[in-house]
């Protein structure tokens, strides 16, 4: 499963939508900015995320979803807090928007299996 990073930018005009928006998103990825979001994932992934959003966004509201190839991931510029933009995904699985690990899931399926 091929992942690239993403850059997700939302504008919500309800509190109540807004943190469900963020909620959602904080299962995904990192917040670099207040509704600016980093996130390394497969397109499949992507598609649910989108679907999961729009289970909560309104007409009036406005969610900006933005691939970036390796290269350009790579040449991003920040100043401030050091983050990293690494071309490799990290060693983790995503499930219904919750980070795991993978060692974590072998044992719960040994526990499930027992």
């Amino acid at each position: 499963m091929s992942r690239q990073w993403y850059i997700v930018g939302y504008d919500v005009r309800h509190p109540k939508r807004l943190r469900k928006v963020a909620k959602i998103l904080e299962g995904y990825g990192h917040r670099i900015q207040f509704s600016i979001f980093k996130v390394q994932a497969s397109q499949r992934q992507i598609e649910r995320l989108r679907w999961e959003l729009s289970g909560v966004l309104d007409e009036v509201d406005h969610l900006l979803i933005v691939g970036l190839c390796a290269k350009c991931a790579q040449e991003v510029q920040e100043q401030g807090l050091k983050q990293m933009w690494e071309a490799e995904p990290p060693n983790f699985v995503v499930l219904g928007g919750v980070f795991k690990d993978p060692s974590v899931l072998k044992e719960e399926e040994a526990h499930k299996a027992v």
